[in-house]
């Protein structure tokens, strides 16, 4: 008896899903790869990318090639991008201060971003959620605190 619930609870989610029309924007979502951070990933250009929500939402920051990041980024990321290349610029040391704070915590190239600052904390266990203000290239044996 539950298999035929089942069916009939599919089915009829299915028929509604067919009943109901898909606008534009609906499409246009639709056609983009995965939500937020997925979405804006793109080839490696040698830069750091961050945004005041979580997910890769919200605003972009302005975020410097490297050093502070001034008042615009300051204190404001709420999840951070690494399209650094692969080598020299690959491992991302986010600092708590400018000029490299106390607290750190790396993003490595192949975890590509981390999309909820929320959870993080820096190596002085400082939480990392909008409270980054520097950051530079690093090697990984550098790294304490690694974002996932």
């Amino acid at each position: 008896m539950r298999k035929l619930t089942v069916t009939a609870a599919v089915l009829g989610l299915a028929a509604l899903g067919l009943a109901v029309p898909t606008t534009a924007a609906q499409a246009a979502d639709d056609a983009v790869a995965g939500p937020g951070c997925d979405s804006k990933w793109g080839p490696r250009d040698g830069k750091i990318y961050a945004w005041d929500g979580p997910d890769c939402s919200g605003s972009p920051l302005p975020v410097p090639p490297g050093g502070d990041w001034g008042p615009d980024a300051d204190d404001r990321a709420s999840s951070v991008m690494n399209r650094g290349y692969a080598g020299t610029f690959s491992v991302a040391q986010f600092f708590d201060h400018a000029q490299g704070g106390v607290g750190h915590a790396c993003l490595l190239p192949g975890e590509m971003y981390a999309d909820n600052l929320a959870h993080s904390r820096f190596s002085n266990g400082a939480p990392v959620d909008n409270n980054i203000s520097s950051h530079r290239w690093a090697n990984s044996s550098s790294c304490v605190v690694i974002l996932t």
